[in-house]
């Protein structure tokens, strides 16, 4: 479900991350959840993605990746926005993913989940927003 108005990005780096997107978006979808869904390289395209954090109306980001899984925190470098990291395990069972996402500077946080598991990175977007309505009332 792509929607123009929505409070979470999923953005993930190559094709091969698309089964874990697919935890991400059906639990999203079982929450009612408008979400955008893009794929955007922090390697190969740093000018598009760029240019997606800046136009989005995301409150929130959950960024998919493997290897060197540089796309959690070059997003959050750009943003003050909440960003969940989500490793891919593509070599190493995912550990050089998870270490890469983790081991982020101060003031760059990234949040991160599990090795491949896409659901819970849903999980914890809801819950952000659950306290973001519960703070302000309803965010749309």
């Amino acid at each position: 479900m792509t929607s123009k108005k929505h409070r979470i990005a999923i953005i993930l780096g190559s094709k091969s991350d698309m089964d874990v997107a697919g935890q991400v978006t059906d639990a999203l979808d079982e929450f009612g959840e408008n979400y955008d869904l893009v794929m955007i390289s922090a390697h190969r395209d740093p000018e598009k993605l760029d240019d997606y954090i800046n136009k989005s109306n995301a409150l929130i980001f959950i960024a998919i990746a493997g290897l060197s899984a540089a796309l959690p925190g070059t997003i959050a470098a750009r943003t003050d926005k909440p960003v969940i990291g989500v490793p891919v395990g593509k070599k190493l069972g995912g550990l050089d993913a998870l270490l890469s996402i983790v081991q982020m500077p101060s003031g760059v946080p990234v949040a991160c989940v599990g090795i491949d598991n896409g659901e819970n990175a849903a999980h914890l977007a809801m819950r952000i927003l659950r306290i973001v309505e519960e703070c302000m009332g309803s965010v749309d």
